[in-house]
């Protein structure tokens, strides 16, 4: 089968189209046929830094990158009872591990799993699997989201940020959305109550009673949004685990829960992703298609930093 492997960190160049073995599947496990592929800012640098690289692979080398995946179900374990051969599935596969995605087939848990809705394509799919479990886990899992909340999402029109705008709407709160000038369209007609050009030096320094902050940038942004939280509120941080302890005391000083939180594959998450996209609450949104051949050229323009919604690679 095609796979892309990675011998060692660098730039797209150590992206290695190559032949390999279909894998052999557990009892729990179904092999998927993929027919495509999420590419998310853990790919690009797990690709490009040997410290996220080792962080997340130790030290086996080649690597197959990679968790986000959509196609057919070609075969399956003796244990899986939710699936049968031919179905349509999507799903995030291993993480935080190995999910080996950048490949023709892929061995996936039954339970990182759900069904493709008859409404979506495999691209949509694919696209909706990451991203949008980590804002449905941050938001629902962990600030407990409940309607006429005030959520402030940051980096709204990016792959995470334009799901949890639309999730938060679903459940019923009200939204401000950060991003760029130029992507102020589009966070509003994705639901967005309210948008903020974060470019702007007091962009923040009017926002406040906020319940949850949904924070994908760290940084001087995470410091700033502290004063927009009302005592008691949450504060969900993705990129890191690291916060400096300054924010961590202007936090704690201001009653404000601070909290990192690592994306997981759950059956249950999955699968509500797939019943909100059935019922067209969740509606990806594509930046841009690449072929399995052009992974490097997904990578690159992932480094961009300017990607609105996802970017998919189609095999």
């Amino acid at each position: 089968m095609k796979t892309i492997i990675l011998n060692e960190s660098g730039g797209v160049d150590k992206l290695q189209l190559t032949d390999t073995e279909k894998p052999q599947i557990k009892s729990n496990e179904v092999l998927v046929k993929v027919n495509a592929i999420g590419i998310n800012p853990v790919d690009v640098n797990a690709r490009a830094y040997d410290g996220v690289l080792s962080w997340i692979y130790g030290d086996v080398r080649p690597v197959i990158l990679g968790w986000d995946i959509a196609g057919e179900v070609s075969e399956t374990g003796d244990g899986v009872n939710d699936f049968k051969t031919g179905d349509r599935v999507f799903g995030m596969i291993n993480f935080f591990g190995n999910g080996k995605a950048y490949s023709e087939y892929v061995a996936a848990p039954e339970s990182h799993l759900a069904l493709i809705p008859e409404n979506q394509t495999f691209q949509q799919a694919a696209a909706a699997t990451l991203a949008a479990v980590t804002a449905y886990q941050a938001l629902v899992d962990v600030a407990k989201i409940k309607k006429n909340d005030r959520v402030l999402i940051h980096a709204a029109s990016g792959g995470v940020g334009h799901f949890a705008v639309q999730i938060a709407k679903y459940f019923g709160a009200y939204v401000i959305g950060t991003s760029s000038l130029n992507n102020k369209d589009f966070v509003l007609s994705i639901g967005a109550d309210e948008h903020i050009d974060y470019t702007q030096k007091d962009s923040l320094d009017k926002v406040r009673d906020i319940d949850i902050v949904l924070d994908t940038i760290q940084g001087e942004t995470l410091l700033k949004s502290i004063d927009a939280v009302r005592p008691g509120g949450i504060i969900v941080t993705l990129p890191s685990p690291e916060i400096p302890q300054d924010v961590q005391d202007k936090a704690a000083k201001q009653n404000i829960h601070l909290e990192f939180m690592m994306v997981a594959s759950k059956k249950e998450t999955i699968r509500a992703i797939a019943d909100l996209l059935e019922n067209k609450s969740l509606i990806p949104h594509i930046h841009k298609v690449f072929s399995f051949e052009e992974m490097g050229k997904a990578h690159l323009e992932m480094e961009t930093k300017r990607v609105v919604g996802k970017i998919v690679v189609t095999l």
